[in-house]
């Protein structure tokens, strides 16, 4: 004998109500701890507020790396990243500050083509 459509599908919709009805009586019985959230704040010391001089190295028509100068004996033995970036082009580098501060010259991975509108990145870490 062949059931009717029909009988079938109120079947698997009787199915299906019944599981969701188990799930909502299970997510019902949970129970929530409250908590709270954290936060905290501290302030990142800086090894210098005063300008620095930097100075793109140029072969041909590619700064190739660039020198940094005036940093402060407090920067001493920080790494001193630096990138380059055309809107074509973007590439970096990186060197230690001498223990005494002075002038570091940090060598880019890729040379970068000089263009009208180039930025210089400098990021200080440490020490």
């Amino acid at each position: 004998m062949v059931r009717p459509r029909s009988t079938i599908l109120i079947a698997i919709l009787a199915s299906t109500g019944a599981l969701a009805v188990a799930a909502t009586a299970f997510a019902a019985s949970l129970s929530m701890n409250g908590g709270s959230l954290g936060m905290a704040a501290i302030s990142t010391p800086r090894c210098t507020a005063a300008g620095l001089g930097v100075v793109h190295n140029l072969s041909g028509l590619t700064v190739i790396s660039v020198t940094v100068s005036n940093l402060p004996a407090g920067c001493g033995n920080a790494t001193l990243q630096v990138t380059v970036n055309n809107q074509v082009t973007s590439s970096s580098g990186s060197a230690a500050v001498p223990a005494g501060g002075g002038s570091v010259t940090v060598t880019l991975g890729v040379a970068v083509a000089i263009s009208a509108v180039a930025e210089t990145d400098l990021v200080l870490i440490g020490p």
